[in-house]
């Protein structure tokens, strides 16, 4: 933490320092720098075990596949090598890994055995692991960053600050004097890598702290004083979303609508689905639908040794209509077992993922009895159409339709070419949907659009008639006649 910053901005408060019990660390680093970090890593961890005295390992990777690529690597090599070494017992930990298998890095080590412990930067600050006393860095973090332009949200890898390589290598020395392996040079250390983190405020989505700020009567936000201002574009695209959603008028003042949204502790489009839901009938459902696709990213588990079985469970609840009812039908059977925890065991379902959502639904369904909402459930379960036009209430603005190619789609306003996520019930929908609406746009190698829902274009209009007028809607059924075809201009681009 910059305490420095902190103090100055609260009218130079004084700074106490409590210095915790640290031992230290000796910090290594490459002479050149590494191709691959995570070779460079198995690598450093074997050279670790088998050269150094004893103490645990922890490795610092960014996301779930690298730990699994990696945990594989480990456990062959260690296999191959047969009794030539000691026992190297590999214990991941990341957000989507099952509590009782995350429980297992806390475990003591047996005598003549060493543990690694793969993680990402869950392991800097929240955690610590006893008997840790080598780190090893390759340097780099999987970072949330908005972009206002495209209104698109993608996990990058990117170098981790200085301070980040500080703390992981404090990791170290919690036990006893230890070691940090930093798998770059000293001169990227202190030439590439920037002094702090950037603030999560100037790299994410802010149409929630807007509504937070209009409704607590704060109306010149250019002018608040921010600790870190956020860029000005994330706050003109913020004010324009809540403008379009009804939450403020044309003069940028709070509306009765943007009163009520603020209610709730969600995203405004979300708060505005719960709220139309109260007029097409449906908000039970709506509830249920918000609640699940707050944890929808963590909501199923694919053990590597069970992948078919996990893929068939999870087809098992998928339901015509999209994603969003799938993530319904889930809730229901659950909610039908008396919200068991063998059934989610069964159903390769993570319990404290849907636990958590179950918290959040009791959470929103009080709220609603505040704003004189009455949680009812659809009149007729056969019929989806008033939950598919509730949630196109709130989400009217990430709409797309299909491309002619048929294997992609363009974003309605922005005119973004996105595609439907590999793990969507939609994905290589036979016929394939026309017109979509999606959750979130994610970009990894591709825009993917997560959680992906069938809606009917003219539902638009009814919903958003201030947003959308017939004259997009006919381009719409026209297709885009006007877009000129240019043949392997993506191949040709420079990459």
């Amino acid at each position: 933490m910059d305490a420095q910053k902190f103090s100055e901005y609260f009218d130079d408060a004084p700074t106490f320092i409590v210095p915790g019990r640290q031992f230290p660390v000796d910090i290594h680093y490459t002479p050149q720098p590494e191709a691959n970090y995570l070779h460079a890593a198995i690598t450093t961890v074997f050279q670790i075990h088998t050269t150094q005295p004893k103490g645990d390992i922890l490795v610092f990777l960014t996301g779930q596949e690298e730990i699994e690529a990696c945990q594989e690597s480990l456990t062959e090599t260690s296999r191959a090598l047969g009794n030539k070494i000691k026992e190297l017992i590999v214990c991941p930990i990341y957000a989507n890994l099952p509590s009782e298998m995350q429980a297992k890095i806390f475990e003591p080590t047996p005598e003549g055995a060493r543990k690694v412990v793969l993680a990402t930067n869950i392991a800097e600050t929240s955690i610590t692991i006893d008997g840790v006393v080598f780190v090893i860095d390759p340097g780099f973090v999987k970072q949330n960053s908005y972009n206002p332009r495209t209104g698109m949200s993608s996990l990058v890898v990117v170098p981790c600050s200085r301070a980040s390589a500080n703390q992981r290598a404090g990791r170290a020395g919690r036990v006893g004097p230890g070691k940090a392996f930093r798998l770059y040079t000293k001169w990227a250390f202190a030439n590439e890598l920037e002094a702090n983190t950037v603030p999560e405020i100037q790299r994410t989505n802010l149409a929630m702290v807007v509504l937070l700020l209009k409704s607590l009567g704060i109306n010149d936000l250019i002018g608040f004083e921010f600790m870190d201002p956020p860029p000005g574009e994330t706050l003109m695209r913020a004010l324009e979303l809540l403008y379009a959603l009804g939450g403020l008028n044309d003069r940028g003042e709070l509306t009765k609508l943007g009163r009520r949204m603020a209610e709730f502790p969600v995203d405004p489009m979300l708060s505005k689905a719960i709220i139309a839901s109260e007029k097409y009938q449906c908000t039970d459902e709506v509830l249920t639908i918000i609640a699940m696709l707050s944890e929808s990213g963590s909501l199923f588990y694919r053990p590597k040794d069970k992948k078919l079985h996990a893929d068939q469970a999870r087809q098992n609840f998928v339901k015509p209509g999209g994603d969003h009812f799938t993530l319904l039908n889930v809730w229901e059977q659950w909610a039908e077992t008396n919200y068991s925890q063998q059934f989610c065991y069964e159903q390769f379902l993570q319990f404290k993922s849907i636990s958590r959502a179950r918290d959040i639904r009791d959470q929103l369904a009080g709220l609603c009895e505040r704003v004189e909402i009455v949680v009812e459930p659809n009149p007729n379960s056969n019929d989806v159409t008033p939950i598919q036009k509730a949630l196109t209430a709130g989400y009217f603005y990430n709409t797309a339709s299909l491309q002619k190619g048929g294997d992609s789609y363009r974003t309605m306003k922005t005119n973004h070419t996105v595609y439907i996520h590999p793990s969507s019930s939609l994905f290589q929908h036979q016929p394939p949907v026309k017109t979509v609406l999606y959750y979130e746009l994610v970009m990894t190698s591709k825009s993917y659009m997560r959680q992906v829902m069938e809606i009917k274009p003219q539902w638009l209009l009814e919903v958003a008639s201030h947003y959308f007028k017939e004259a997009d809607l006919e381009q719409l059924a026209k297709g885009d006649k006007k877009m000129p075809k240019v043949i392997g201009a993506s191949s040709a681009a420079p990459s």
